[in-house]
């Protein structure tokens, strides 16, 4: 079973107070990209005495600690998702902002081909696809 948020921030020492335990409760349980305020929502509705300034201080702990990554997919707003997950590319829908996650391995494959050939050993990369549904969905 893979650690927890809340085992991460522990382990790195981090002091874990209440709110920041359900802040990390929250992010753990989240299978989507919540922004600040998202997040702030769903962790005010489990504890009213969370300010929007402490989902903010906890989510640039958490970041800096290297519990979270920041995405921002160009609307403006910071999105997060746990440092920890299995690796994943992303697909934006330009109209709905809806995020989907991908892995193809053909892709995969090719990033690691270009490095390669360009004398690159690859590290690490970060996909973001941006467009349009072809169709209406049902």
């Amino acid at each position: 079973m893979p650690e927890t948020i809340i085992s991460r921030c522990e382990a790195k020492g981090l002091r874990m107070t209440g709110q920041r335990r359900t802040i990390a409760q929250v992010l753990q349980d989240s299978d989507d990209h919540p922004d600040v305020e998202e997040l702030y929502g769903r962790a005010s509705a489990l504890d009213a005495g969370i300010s929007i300034a402490t989902v903010y201080r906890t989510v640039k702990l958490f970041e800096e600690a290297g519990i979270l990554d920041r995405l921002e997919f160009g609307d403006g707003r910071a999105r997060y998702e746990d440092a920890d997950r299995d690796h994943h590319d992303h697909l934006i829908d330009m109209n709905s902002g809806e995020v989907i996650e991908f892995v193809d391995p053909e892709i995969e494959e090719l990033q690691e081909k270009i490095a390669a050939k360009l004398g690159y050993e690859l590290r690490g990369h970060r996909l973001e696809l941006y467009g349009v549904p072809t169709r209406k969905k049902s």
